[in-house]
């Protein structure tokens, strides 16, 4: 009776076993950020593996817009680093057999954008003024048309 008294009140103890850790080297660390320069902090990460159907590894990157992991297959491994307010980056990492980054990637330049910050909000005002031209252009010829048949 005892017994069964002990195991209800300590079953943590009686049922815990132990746990072990170890930091190994290697990895591949994937660095996102916006052109301000301030990191993509705590944006969604999934990694996909070369060939495969189901996500390798997903988590979030940490406030300085990393994110690491460790490839098990060689190939072109595809990241998807997403901030959920619209700004996504997806790059393709090469890695080799010796599970290393080739090196003629390792800038990650594959990754950055051609057009300046500048240019894409010039670019997105210019798009917002041709569509609202093209409106006003249709809705005048059609009052026009209306004038002239009375």
């Amino acid at each position: 009776m005892m017994f069964l008294g002990v195991v209800f009140l300590l079953p943590g103890v009686i049922y815990a076993h132990g746990v072990r850790g170890r930091v190994d080297a290697g990895g591949m660390v994937v660095t996102a950020w916006y052109d301000t320069g301030e990191p993509m902090s705590y944006a969604k990460v999934n990694i996909s593996a070369p060939g495969a159907k189901l996500t390798f590894q997903s988590g979030r990157t940490d406030r300085n817009g990393r994110f690491c992991f460790f490839p098990d297959s060689p190939g072109d491994w595809k990241v998807v680093v997403d901030d959920e307010i619209g700004h996504r980056l997806e790059i393709f990492v090469p890695v080799d057999e010796t599970m290393e980054l080739q090196a003629d990637q390792q800038s990650g330049e594959s990754a950055v954008s051609s057009y300046s910050r500048h240019q894409k909000a010039i670019m997105g005002v210019s798009i917002i003024f041709g569509l609202f031209g093209i409106f006003f252009w249709w809705k005048g010829r059609a009052i026009l048309r209306k004038i002239k048949e009375q």
